[in-house]
């Protein structure tokens, strides 16, 4: 297994090795780093046989002409989300506008965006031949049809946008009925296979070991209780501590926290 990590927000791409070729799950994020991806696989005579999004983020549903045909898969609900995002003749356009902020403006090819396949509802395994069995953990916490993948047999969980040791968890403050309690029933599944993992990709951060499973699914729980409870969360990865050049995560924190206490007051429920 491989992993690619792009200088923007350190996305990472995840390349899981087969007999046939390979499972590419959210390839990013510039048009060059998806190209030389390609490149690397053609030169060591491996081919792209499956693809996956994690789930429905513009930056875990591109792809490269490069990287071939395969099929790229999702959950139903997350291809369902796609589909009906990119119903919007302009939503591409939208895409491109918030990319002229930053500093991969114009680098990001768009017109593969979001052409995945939907799984059956509850298919617990990713279809492709000649590869090692990948597990679909679908749950509710960050996005529609959110998906990690658990390689077992080589100990590999790719968590998508989960357990980073850079961002906050990001609840779904729009899809759900009961954001925290969707945030914590994921983690909980996590649990349940963390004995097993030895190496952790997430969808944006650092690699890590074993021994940061748990600790990361910890520290996603303090934080998710802290926003429950409306208290400070006192976490690494927001206010002074946190890593250089990631000090916006402070805010997409405030925002969370404003939203769940206009929630709570709204409907006289936490979160």
């Amino acid at each position: 297994m491989l992993v690619h990590e792009s200088e923007f927000v350190q996305s990472n791409a995840v390349v899981v090795q087969g007999r046939a070729g390979v499972l590419l799950i959210d390839p990013g994020i510039t048009g060059d780093e998806m190209a030389c991806l390609a490149n690397d696989l053609s030169d060591s005579g491996q081919t792209v046989v499956a693809g996956f999004s994690t789930h429905p983020d513009w930056d875990h549903l591109l792809w490269h002409a490069h990287l071939g045909a395969a099929p790229r898969y999702g959950t139903a609900r997350c291809a369902a989300t796609v589909r009906d995002q990119l119903s919007d003749p302009g939503a591409k356009a939208d895409i491109a506008a918030h990319l002229q902020e930053t500093e991969i403006a114009g680098q990001v090819p768009l017109d593969l965006l979001g052409l995945i396949t939907a799984l059956p509802a509850e298919t617990t395994q990713i279809p492709w031949e000649g590869g090692p069995h990948v597990r679909i953990i679908e749950h509710q916490a960050h996005a529609p049809g959110h998906a990690a993948l658990f390689i077992e047999e080589r100990g590999v969980l790719v968590a998508g946008d989960m357990l980073s040791d850079v961002l906050v968890p990001m609840l779904d403050l729009d899809g759900t009925a009961d954001p925290i309690e969707d945030y914590l029933a994921a983690l909980r599944l996590f649990e349940e296979v963390a004995g097993g993992v030895d190496v952790l990709v997430p969808g944006h951060g650092s690699v890590g070991g074993a021994d940061q499973v748990r600790a990361r699914i910890e520290r996603d729980r303090a934080y998710v209780l802290a926003l429950r409870d409306g208290r400070d969360p006192s976490d690494p990865r927001i206010g002074p501590s946190a890593k250089p050049g990631w000090e916006w995560v402070s805010d997409v924190h405030n925002g969370q926290a404003q939203r769940l206490a206009r929630r709570s007051e709204r409907d006289g429920t936490p979160g």
